[in-house]
């Protein structure tokens, strides 16, 4: 079985933010990866204007030949 969940590591334990169908005991391998995007998690982000100042920088960047 794979699945892929979201936990807390408090006090040198991972709690688990949703139920899993494991029982006491049983061993599983786990990947440990840091949300760093977690604070951008309420932001708001209207994509074409991002992409509109994005293409803005990058031709003020462009010296050309």
């Amino acid at each position: 079985m794979v699945k892929v969940i979201e936990a807390i590591y408090e006090k040198r334990d991972f709690k688990s933010l949703e139920k899993v169908e494991l029982k006491d005991g049983e061993r599983v391998r786990m990947e440990i990866r840091k949300n760093i995007f977690g604070i951008l998690k309420d932001w708001k982000i209207n994509a074409q204007k991002l992409k509109d100042e994005l293409r803005l920088s990058s031709s003020k960047l462009d010296l050309g030949d």
